[in-house]
This record gives structure tokens, sequence and C-alpha cells, in this order.
């Protein structure tokens, strides 16, 4: 793949195995495509109808070439796969290798040469053919674990785009991950993508130590430095970029099930199936890809002992278990199908009568309308994977139920877990734990359903399908042209925060209240900014505290804050909260490398012309701004050659025209929790407009607003164009809150 291919149309490129689409042939030979059922195709195709974007994926059928076409408003591009790929590349190594690996070596994984050889080779044939249909700048959104080699392919065929890389499953703790021989060329191929999406902050936080033990790349927070021009073997030239990777929980169209759920004819299916059954007292249900991790041998096992413990009854308790079809070429999964067959067999042969069967075992599919019929018929729906990513069947139980009532038994290893705290959690390892579980929901009154229920319905319905691809799609554009002014998006966000009990307004003054300088030392906040933070500071249940970069002698003397104020200097390091005396204690250890560092940086600010040094608490900061380009590049490489010698240790940050150096390592997140600490805020308004603010808005919770200022990939959920902007909103919410505008 040329690094200089042709571009092609497509400002949105979307990858995935499969396209979203069933081929379908007729008895004619004509040949139909009928739309997948899935939340990811229903969260995307409005945007891609919107936006003239294109789908690039497996069609479904084996060694046959199909030329790229239209479905339900939808361009998709079919890549071909041969019946030796769908061996090596998607049942070796992606389902034989990367799946088991990847939770938790439930199964054990095989490593085979052969089947990553072909891993490359179709990861690289996706790359070609979404390069060749993406537009000059286009956004390409890569998507989960067969194509993890994708984004750095693409980076190095098209550097003009922008791609984003998702992974649906769990991303392993260090000590699984290392046992993969291609360890490295996974993380090379996934810190191609300038957002790296995961379903669980702990999974995020594995692929970021993944990165710091076997490439040393400094990370913090949710925010890693990658060095632009490495090889697989960390070889690097001194610049770099950076890479978002963190967790934005996947989640389904919950008004479509709802919808669905309404209707007449599926009410009067919900009530057909228990009829079917027997009309048992408690009807429980699984649903579940017949898969090792999905923990349903322990269900069955749980409700077989409960049974045979008399705690439950076969006449009273039905459990309906749905085992879809998964990989059934797949030795592992021949065996665990029968494994599971024979339990259910054993477990109704002892304990069903002629009118009441223990276990109704289905090994197939069902369409959609069917399921949400289940989901209303069961009054315990059990989600016991032994280790899931996310887990939609658990939303979409809970989004189905509008009813407000049924009980959901959810695994704390299921990624939905994170969100679903109103479901009886469980630890499905634990059986004696889940037994207790399960007559818990079978006995819970009436009162307490309803109340878990809407809480779970609630947090389903707000953080929906669309939600999630917004989010992320937020972070990976950057939005290329911010307009002026206050969107209407953001004012409705605006009346939202303006309401809190407690808000805390947090804010960075660099570029957020006051423009850049080519001297720091004049800085200074833009008018009607003062006003604007004294009519918020006369409100109550409202505190203001600027989080900055700069070292607080310096930040008082610019920003020259009212009494009131509380202040974060060096990224949190230093903190002045309602105090004269501000707080820092270096160590003697930090204080000889602080010598270091100065001596150093002098050194190369003396002999480089346009470079100054900014003196900060902590460490130093060495600004380029003044310098030519040329200069600037090469101050800092020296810089980071140096001090990685000297000072290996040493916390880097890059912003704008400047490199920063600490002894001590915090972020601005870090002083972000510790303002929302000592205010007791249950709602957090930050703007900011640096990289380093990107450590601030991963550190906002979901209720809380972040806003980016200009241009550049973010985890603000909303950006304006400049600080007058900044100082509108701060207006804007001081209003609301007063009362003034409704």
């Amino acid at each position: 793949m040329p690094a200089d291919a042709p571009a092609g149309t497509y400002v949105l490129v979307v990858v995935s195995n499969r396209l979203p689409v069933d081929y379908e042939e007729a008895e004619d030979g004509s040949v139909n495509w009928r739309t997948s059922p899935g939340g990811l195709v229903t969260a995307l195709e409005p945007l891609m109808r919107s936006s003239h974007g294109a789908w690039v994926g497996w069609p479904g059928v084996a060694d046959r070439d199909f030329e790229p076409f239209e479905n339900a408003g939808i361009s998709l591009v079919p890549v071909r796969l041969n019946e030796a790929d769908i061996e090596d590349y998607y049942e070796g190594f992606s389902n034989d290798t990367l799946w088991p690996l990847y939770h938790d070596v439930i199964a054990p994984p095989s490593f085979h040469r052969e089947t990553w050889e072909a891993y490359i080779a179709v990861n690289r044939r996706f790359a070609a053919a979404a390069a060749a249909v993406a537009a000059p700048g286009a956004t390409v959104w890569v998507h989960d674990y067969q194509l993890q080699l994708v984004p750095r392919m693409l980076r190095e065929a098209r550097p003009d785009l922008v791609i984003g890389f998702f992974n649906h499953i769990p991303f392993p703790p260090y000590g699984i991950f290392a046992q993969l021989p291609w360890r490295k060329q996974i993380l090379h191929g996934l810190l191609g993508a300038d957002v790296i999406g995961f379903q669980r902050l702990a999974d995020a936080g594995n692929f970021s130590q993944a990165v710091r033990r076997l490439y040393g790349y400094p990370t913090r927070g949710v925010v890693i430095d990658v060095p632009i021009g490495e090889t697989d073997q960390g070889g690097q030239n001194g610049e770099s970029r950076r890479v978002i990777a963190k967790h934005f929980p996947i989640s389904i169209d919950s008004a479509g099930y709802e919808e669905l759920a309404r209707r007449p004819d599926i009410q009067a299916r919900a009530r057909q199936i228990r009829e079917d059954l027997g009309n048992p007292k408690t009807l429980m249900l699984g649903v579940d890809r017949l898969d090792y991790t999905k923990g349903i041998g322990h269900r069955i096992k749980a409700f077989g002992e409960l049974l045979a413990d008399g705690r439950l009854s076969v006449e009273d308790v039905t459990l309906v278990q749905v085992a879809s079809p998964s990989r059934e070429r797949v030795s592992t999964y021949m065996a665990l199908r029968d494994e599971i067959e024979l339990a259910v067999g054993r477990l109704n042969g002892d304990f069903s009568t002629i009118s009441h069967t223990a276990i109704s075992y289905h090994h197939h599919s069902y369409p959609r309308e069917e399921m949400v019929a289940m989901y209303l018929a069961a009054d315990v729906m059990l989600v016991t994977a032994l280790r899931d990513g996310m887990n939609l069947v658990a939303k979409e139980y809970v989004a189905a139920r509008f009813d407000v009532d049924g009980v959901l038994v959810l695994s704390e290893f299921a990624g939905a877990a994170d969100e679903l705290k109103q479901a009886i959690l469980i630890n499905p390892h634990d059986i004696d734990g889940t037994k207790d579980a399960i007559v818990r929901a079978v006995e819970m009154p009436k009162r307490e359903r309803t109340r878990r229920m809407r809480s779970l319905r609630r947090k389903v319905a707000e953080n929906d399908v669309a939600a999630w691809s917004d989010s992320f799609l937020r972070a990976l554009t950057g939005g290329a042209a911010v307009p002026a002014g206050i969107s209407d998006d953001l004012d409705l966000a605006l009346q939202s925060i303006a309401g809190a009990e407690n808000l805390l307004i947090a804010l960075d003054f660099d570029g957020t209240l006051a423009p850049h300088v080519d001297h720091p030392e004049d800085a200074r906040a833009i008018a009607g900014n003062r006003e604007a933070v004294q009519a918020l500071l006369d409100l109550p249940g409202v505190r203001v505290a600027l989080v900055s970069g700069r070292a607080l002698v310096s930040l008082q003397h610019v920003a020259q804050p009212q009494s009131s104020v509380l202040l974060t200097g060096s990224h949190g390091i230093e903190v002045q909260l309602d105090t004269p005396e501000i707080e820092l204690n270096l160590l003697s250890s930090e204080l000889e490398q602080l010598d270091t560092l100065t001596r150093v940086l002098e050194s190369i600010s003396g002999s480089i012309a346009g470079t100054t040094i900014e003196r900060k608490p902590a460490g130093l900061a060495l600004h380029t701004r003044l310098a030519t380009e040329e200069d600037g590049e090469r101050a800092e490489r020296q810089a980071r050659e140096q001090l990685g010698d000297q000072l290996p240790g040493l916390t880097i940050r890059e912003g704008k025209n400047v490199l920063e150096f600490s002894v001590r390592s915090s972020t601005k997140g870090d002083a972000l929790e510790k303002l929302r600490n000592y205010t007791g805020a249950d709602r957090v308004f930050y703007a900011g407009d640096d990289v380093t603010d990107e450590d601030a808005f991963g550190a906002l919770h979901d209720d809380d607003l972040g806003l980016k200022i200009g241009q550049g990939a973010t985890l603000a959920g909303y950006r304006v164009r400049s600080p007058h902007e900044v100082t509108q909103v701060l207006v804007r919410i001081a209003a609301l809150r007063a009362g003034q505008v409704h």
C-alpha cells in the first residue's frame, strides 16, 4: 500500500470485519442484501447517510468478489475473504488466539505463526480498501479486535486521515497480554489511531500500561505521547503526536427496543410464551452466544443446586436458555456445546416433571421481535458472563421493560456492571453467591423491583447508542471549523449544569481566559472576564477555580484572581485553597533533580535563539514560541535527549510551542479531583484549550460539562472558538443560575 495512495470521495469511512448486511440468494439466482440488526448500524446509519459515508467489510460470503453497492442509503465496500482467510485470520488468529487471550485466558489461546501472517495480510487488505475510498482528510473509524493492525497501516498510507479505533471486547491486564508473541506489533498497529476507545476504564488502563511497559512512551491519564517515525522496535526521531486512549461504553438503541415492547402483538406473544411454559410463577431467562466467556455452565450449575436444595421448585420456576450458535467449526466451541447440552439434559432428567420442564433450552437465534417478547415475559434476567466487554443483552432487557418490572442479575465481570449498578451484581465463579442472588431476585418485593428498574432504565435511556457514537466522534474529529458564539447544544447543556446544587467552575487560564501571547508574563484575561467570574462568586452554591500549568506565583501575577477563587498551579502540584499559603512539599531528591534540570535547559536556551525558560516550583518549561520552527524543534529534541539520559524519570508534557518538565508527576485531572473533593461539588464545569487539559476532561463525570477552546481532538463534549466565547459562557451560567434567563 504506497504512501501516496490516491484519495477517494467518502468523508466518513467505517471499517469492520463484517458489512452490516446479510447475503441472500433467491431461487432465480438474484442477490438480495438484508440489513443486519445491530446497535452499531443503528447508531451510524443516520450519520453515514448525512455525511456521505462508506462502510468497508467482508460481506459474509467466501471466495466471491462483489462490487461496491448501496443498501438502505449506505455505500458498502466489500472486502474479499477466501476459505483460507476465514480459517486462519478469522477462526484462527482472531478467535483462537486473540479472543481467549483478551478474555482472561478462560480457554487457552493458541499461538501459530501461520495464522499471524494471515492476520497481517487480511488487515492490509482492509486498510487498502479503506484508504482507496476515503476522501482527503476523511475520518476513518475502525472496529474491533480482528483489525488491530489497520490504524497503523492507514496512517502510513494516508497520513492525512483522522483515524479512530474501538475495541468492543475487553483489553487484558499486562500479565496476560504479554503472553502474545506479537504483542508489540499489536500495540504498534493500534497506536496508529488518534483515538482508541475501550468499553471500560480498566481496559483503557490496561492498554496504557502495556504501552508504557513495552514501548516506554509517556502516558498521562488518557493521553499517550507517541513518537513520530517510530518503528516496531521503538526507534524515534524526537517528534511526537498525541493519542487518546479512553473508555467509551457502548450501548443500544433503547428507544427502538421500548417501541417494540409497547406493540400489542409483542405483548400478546409474551403472554403466549408464559402460557406455553405452563405459566410458572417465575420465569428466568438467559440469552447468550454459545461461548465459554458467557458463564452458561455456571448459571446451570447454580440453578440445579437450588432445585436440589429445595430453595426453588420446578413447579414454580422455569429457566429459558437461548444459546445462539457461535463459531461452530472451532473445536473449543464444539466441545462447549456438548458440555452445555449434557448439563441441560442431566438437570432436566433429574428435576423435570410431566407438566414442568426445569430448563427450556434453545440452540438457535431468534429475530429481535421474539427476543423482546421473551424479555417482557421474563421475571428475572440472568447475565453471568465470566468476562464480557459490555453485554448488550442486559441493556436490551432493561430497555424493553417499559412496565418498570423485572430483575436483572448481572455479572460484575461484564462491562455493563459499571453503569447498571441497580442490578443484583454477582461473581459468577461464586456459585453460592450466585444462588443467593437468584433467590433474592425471585423473592424481591414489587416496590424494590420497580425502584431498581426505574433507575436502570434512566441510565440506559440517557446513554444510548447514539450518545456513544456522538461522544466518540466528537473526541475524534476535533471540529475542523469552530463557529463563533454559543451553539444551541451548548446552551442546553449550560441550562442543565447551571441548576446543580453545588457547582464547581474550573478554568484553565492561558488560551482559555486569556489569549496566548509571545511572552507568558504579559498574558491578561480579556475584558469582561473578571466581572463574569465575580457574578458567579456572588451566587450561592458556586465555587470558581483556576487550574493552570503555570506556577502559582506566575498565575497570581497574570490572572490577579479574587481572593475567594481557588487556585491550582503546576498541573496540580501546587494548591491554594482558601488559605494565603501555597501547599508544596518537594523531597530532597526532587530538589537535586530540579538543579540538574535547570542546568541542562539553561544551557540549551542560551545557545538557541528565540527559546526561553519559565521556572516552576517543581520543574521548568522550555518555550519555543519566538524561535524559528527549525530551531524550536532542535531545542526540544536536545532537551528530550539530554534529560532522557540524565533524568529518565521526569514527567514531560508537550503544549503549544512549549515543553514542560516536572520532577513530580501530576496532571490537571489530578488537580480537578482535588478541587471536586475539597468543594463537595456534585457537578463540574471545566474549560481548557491545551492538550494538557485533556487530562481534566478525562476526569469529568458523565453529568459534568467539558468545554474545549479551539480546534483539535478532545474529550470535551462541547467547544467554542476563543476566550471571548468563554466569557460569554460564564455570563450565561451566572444569568441562568440567578434566574434572570428562562
